[in-house]
């Protein structure tokens, strides 16, 4: 006879994911359980997730997952199981749990809330606009309006964005400023970009300055319209492309009228590379990168790959400093969101990394890394002949420089300022994610 522990789930679809857990593939497992999250029974994803989260060692919510097993429609199990999902990373599944709670109890704020930050996890920022306004009567402003306008802006809804925040008053609780004042800069971002820019679902430069900052130097132009929307899902970059983005970067700081007085080199190698290249092409000094040094443009080729410390060291920006990444995964943003990026990516494959090429057996295979020295891969990339706008086809905008500088012009006066706190979501602007 079984013990509770080792019950199985009977749904088709969940025995799946369970077998996936006997062949140790928990994120297999896990991506069938996001897929169906909307339409699995909730207790027998609890089964599995239990079994995953054993494996993980997360305990908090191998518990929370266990006693939902036991107790499929106790609000009490629905919503610890909810919030332990969103506490590690599993909002798709807290989603239906924490509604399932809301539906019996429609007046706990402290499930609206833990609901909301579900629904932002996973881009869902209509569907949390629509759940506080049902609420609003009884919210409080600190934090639901302040979340209220946050998740107008990032559904991009700028109208009910700046109602909300007028009403804001300021926050008795000095942890709530720095949410208050970076919402206070995207919705001052987006006035400005607003002069030049559509603001609409598929302008991706816009909302991306308005959501974090960052002017984006080039968008891509394949898949366009079927699904991207000018990001990059696997891209092999090459020394042309990174020309490009450094391009762009000069184009950048002369419009806005920004002096630099060094380049400031990333310790990585790809930062390195891409740095002297950008010493170059601005005829500026490079030197090694401290923290606050003022009037330099500090270069990373993906942001990712720079250590945790060094990041820390750039959310706080110091005066005249701008920073510089050409490869920004969209999918899995850095901590720190830059001042200026060349390209959005999900996956991307530096020039000097191992390529993947057609194998003698017609197969895929990854080519060797380019060792040569650093200096030599710069002077390479400041050689070559920068990309031209890849054709797309006839649905990709054109993005000529001087769309570009009309765009850098009108935003000037809003740009680099104050921290540069990492993007939590892509925005108004969705494009297609791969596995």
């Amino acid at each position: 006879m079984f013990s509770r522990k080792n019950r199985r789930p009977r749904n088709a679809e969940l025995l799946s994911a369970w077998e996936s857990l006997d062949a140790g593939d928990v994120h297999g497992a896990l991506r069938q359980l996001r897929s169906g999250a909307e339409r699995l029974p909730l207790g027998e994803v609890a089964l599995v997730v239990r079994r995953a989260a054993e494996g993980a060692g997360f305990d908090d919510l191998r518990e929370a997952a266990a006693a939902l097993a036991a107790r499929p429609a106790q609000a009490k199990a629905l919503y610890e199981f909810g919030y332990a999902c969103v506490e590690r990373g599993l909002s798709e599944l807290a989603v239906p749990a924490l509604r399932e709670v809301l539906r019996h109890n429609p007046d706990a704020l402290v499930v609206v809330r833990e609901l909301v930050s579900a629904y932002e996890d996973v881009g869902r920022h209509r569907e949390a606009v629509e759940l506080l306004t049902r609420h609003e009567g009884a919210f409080a402003d600190w934090p639901d309006r302040y979340l209220l306008a946050y998740n107008a802006i990032m559904a991009g809804d700028l109208a009910l964005a700046h109602r909300q925040h007028a009403l804001l008053p300021d926050p008795e609780d000095p942890q709530w400023r720095p949410a208050r004042d970076r919402q206070r800069r995207m919705l001052e971002r987006a006035t400005a970009a607003a002069c030049v820019s559509p603001l609409d679902t598929t302008d991706l430069r816009g909302w991306q300055y308005v959501i974090g900052g960052t002017v984006l130097g080039t968008r891509s132009p394949y898949g366009y319209d079927a699904g991207m929307t000018g990001r990059y899902a696997f891209l092999q970059d090459s020394p042309e492309q990174c020309l490009r983005g450094l391009l762009r970067l000069r184009t950048l700081l002369a419009a806005a009228g920004v002096r630099p007085r060094s380049v400031s080199l990333l310790p990585d190698r790809g930062s390195r590379i891409l740095g002297l290249a950008a010493a170059e092409l601005l005829d500026l000094p490079a030197e090694p990168f401290t923290a606050g040094r003022e009037d330099t443009v500090v270069v990373a080729y993906d942001l990712n790959d720079v250590a945790p410390d060094l990041l820390d060291q750039l959310f706080a920006r110091a005066p005249g400093q701008v920073l510089h990444e050409h490869a920004s995964c969209w999918t899995d943003a850095p901590a720190v969101a830059a001042d200026s990026v060349a390209l959005l990516h999900q996956t991307v494959v530096a020039p000097w990394d191992g390529q993947l090429r057609q194998g003698a057996d017609g197969g895929l295979e990854r080519g060797t890394a380019d060792d040569r020295p650093e200096t030599v891969l710069a002077e390479e990339i400041v050689r070559s002949h920068p990309a031209p706008e890849a054709d797309g086809g006839d649905t990709a905008p054109a993005d000529p420089d001087e769309t570009f500088t009309a765009f850098v012009a009108a935003v000037r006066g809003t740009w680099l300022r104050g921290d540069r706190a990492g993007l939590r979501s892509t925005g108004p602007v969705p494009s297609s994610r791969f596995a």
